[in-house]
């Protein structure tokens, strides 16, 4: 049986994320499947993604001030789109009032946290009253026999996969924070502007934990594109360590192609250096890192270089992303013995993207070169310049690479200025106790004092000792007299 799934978020105008993160990794912890989708998420995004993801339960936050309307309407729509079975729970602290949580109980929420029952349960007895609430009903052919439903039962190796696959697979792998579910939100955006007639499909791996079976299936937060009645999104975890992708992924895959989609996109879970088998399951692999490699010989231990169809260097606004590039495309050419000058290295499949810059014109050179790559094997795919997508605008960045350390520079412009008042304000005072001290000796010793007060008044700036010359006159001007 698998393990159970929740959808997790704080509710819509709601910024107060800590206590939902708090619960979510309870549940990991527990040995749950966790989407989480982070904060401000309205009542049908997250209905439609735990329908999308088979969810079991939905857990939501809401220190708002609408929660009955909120988790009403969220039991409204999971019955108007036939996910009955999907349990909703919530909390927000003292902003729900016992008699509101009595109302949305007797409403069918399944359970309301209030603050009493938090400190009687603690946040782990919450996490297992969720868990025993909603049952093991993983598989229950009371649900359907929906997309999600069928994912599920090939999860459980319950169904045999249905058919061919047949519609094209674009499959995206890399380190971990890479930014692969970044510029998968900036291909699918794109994809969706370009093709109005055509749907598509994302499969999103993310890694089991091996100490508690559970998982953080976390990419929903960054591909903000899939809120999309066009787009379907699955998260799969790997349910066991060590490995890219699960084994029910082809299975998962073929399902998405019974239905009328036109592309998937998989995500893989973050990998090392030696597993490369998105390059069996997909028609094009693309493998995505970062500048922050190590040294040049590194490259050599990555086997995705030497397999991928295509390389992304994310993140190429950082420190050392021209010389990455420089290295990769080295890399790229040892690897497939392309030594012929007459392949320029603007020709190679190697490209620097920002995906977390809108239009960024890295990502539209690479979703271009993704265009001509389909269009190779299905005409449908090219497109007119004028319906693509508005190329991106080469802009810098915000801050400019030889401006990094301006903020650096103006603490310590600050920093310098104090110590020079400092130091400036102890010598006038010297001065002063000097020239009083020479009118309480001999004239032998008030000479000598005088001296010493001299050489001070020497070691002033011009601006210093300007601001002493003019301090009467300023005095003077604030008395009023």
């Amino acid at each position: 049986m698998r393990p159970a799934r929740f959808v997790t978020a704080a509710s819509l105008f709601d910024g107060h994320d800590a206590s939902i993160n708090i619960i979510r990794r309870v549940l990991q912890d527990q040995g749950a499947e966790v989407i989480h989708l982070g904060h401000n998420r309205s009542a049908e995004e997250i209905v439609n993604t735990a329908i999308q993801e088979d969810a079991d339960g939905i857990a939501v936050s809401s220190y708002q001030g609408g929660h009955n309307e909120f988790f009403r309407f969220m039991h409204d729509l999971l019955q108007e789109k036939g996910a009955p079975w999907i349990k909703v729970f919530g909390g927000g602290g003292g902003v729900i009032v016992p008699a509101e949580i009595d109302e949305l109980h007797a409403y069918g929420i399944e359970r309301i946290y209030s603050p009493e029952e938090g400190r009687n349960l603690g946040l782990e007895g919450m996490a297992q009253d969720m868990l025993a609430r909603c049952g093991k009903l993983n598989g229950d052919p009371t649900r359907g026999d929906r997309l999600p439903q069928r994912i599920t039962r090939i999860e459980l190796g319950e169904a045999a996969e249905s058919g061919e696959r047949q519609l094209p697979v674009i499959g995206l792998t890399g380190t971990g924070g890479a930014g692969k579910s970044s510029l998968t939100d900036e291909l699918l955006r794109r994809f969706l502007q370009d093709f109005p007639d055509r749907r598509f499909a994302i499969v999103s791996v993310d890694p089991t934990k091996r100490r508690t079976g559970g998982a953080l299936l976390g990419d929903r937060i960054r591909i903000n594109s899939c809120d999309h009645p066009r787009a379907y999104v699955r998260s799969l975890a790997t349910r066991s360590s060590g490995v890219e992708v699960p084994e029910a992924i082809l299975g998962a895959i073929r399902e998405v192609s019974q239905e009328d989609f036109d592309l998937v996109l998989l995500e893989t879970s973050g990998i090392g250096q030696g597993d490369s088998r998105v390059t069996e399951i997909a028609d094009l692999s693309v493998y995505v890192m970062t500048p922050e490699y190590g040294a040049a010989s590194q490259l050599e231990k990555i086997d995705m270089i030497d397999y991928a169809d295509s390389i992304v260097l994310n993140k190429s606004d950082r420190a050392g992303a021209r010389d990455a590039i420089r290295d990769i495309r080295k890399q790229y050419r040892r690897s497939r013995k392309i030594f012929d000058h007459e392949v320029a290295d603007e020709d190679l499949p190697v490209f620097g993207t920002v995906a977390s810059h809108f239009n960024d014109a890295g990502v539209e050179t690479f979703y271009r070169y993704l265009l001509d790559h389909l269009a190779e094997k299905e005409d449908s795919w090219r497109v007119p310049s004028s319906r693509l997508s508005v190329s991106g605008d080469d802009r810098p960045a915000v801050i400019p690479a030889d401006r990094s350390g301006y903020l650096l520079d103006i603490i310590q412009a600050v920093q310098e200025y104090h110590r020079g008042v400092e130091e400036s304000s102890q010598k006038v005072r010297d001065i002063d106790s000097l020239d009083r001290s020479s009118a309480l000796v001999d004239s032998s010793q008030s000479d000598a004092l005088l001296e010493k007060a001299r050489q001070l008044q020497d070691e002033l700036s011009p601006e210093v000792r300007k601001l002493i010359e003019g301090w009467p006159a300023v005095r003077e001007a604030y008395s009023g007299t």
